[in-house]
């Protein structure tokens, strides 16, 4: 099997951005301010931004940070996973069902749209998917990208989890490749997902 290992990393979680064990940003708002300042202070230029939902702007979010420096192509595979799917645009969706269905929201009804938003963005053609778990497994992330890296459908895999649901937003997200010098061994990964950034 693949030696994977953890190129970089990154968590946002409690108004918090942390990078490879630092943080890099802070901002004590709403999840939806917090939203906004991130993508501010990362300087990031992409007007579609401002359309997605709060699902994909969490992990448009992330792959910004972990992907700003690296050199990727578009063999990179996608492996993200959550508890919610997409339930926090479901429900901003059933809302608007009262009044007049809106059709820009019942886009961000599938959990699997922040893949493409990723994909779009870094012109990933590789292979992608969204798994729903009751909680963060990171043994099914690693396993999963290393069939994909053995198999050659894939020369580096992005993993996440990213979960929101009533506002609380758990993103940990990070590039893994083969032979690299940490690596991405299930205790390795929990241990980084666990660790108390305060």
């Amino acid at each position: 099997m693949a030696n994977l290992g953890v190129e970089h990393w990154v968590r946002i979680k409690n108004e918090r951005i942390i990078l490879d064990g630092e943080v890099i940003f802070s901002s004590e708002v709403d999840i939806a301010r917090f939203l906004k300042a991130s993508f501010k202070f990362l300087n990031i230029k992409y007007p579609k931004f401002h359309k997605m939902d709060r699902l994909s702007k969490l992990g448009f979010i992330a792959s910004e940070i972990v992907l700003k420096n690296n050199n990727i192509d578009e063999e990179t595979a996608l492996v993200f996973s959550n508890n919610s799917s997409s339930l926090d645009s479901d429900q901003n969706y059933q809302e608007s069902v009262k009044d007049f269905p809106s059709p820009s929201l019942f886009v961000y009804t599938l959990p699997n749209i922040v893949l493409g938003e990723i994909s779009i963005r870094h012109q990933l053609k590789s292979e992608n998917v969204f798994f729903i778990e009751d909680e963060f497994n990171a043994n099914l992330l690693i396993d999963y990208s290393k069939q994909l890296i053995e198999s050659k459908k894939a020369n580096k895999v992005l993993c996440a989890w990213l979960n929101l649901h009533n506002d609380e937003y758990d993103v940990f997200l990070w590039l893994s490749s083969e032979s690299h010098k940490k690596e991405a061994s299930e205790e390795q990964i929990r241990k980084i997902y666990d660790a108390d950034y305060d």
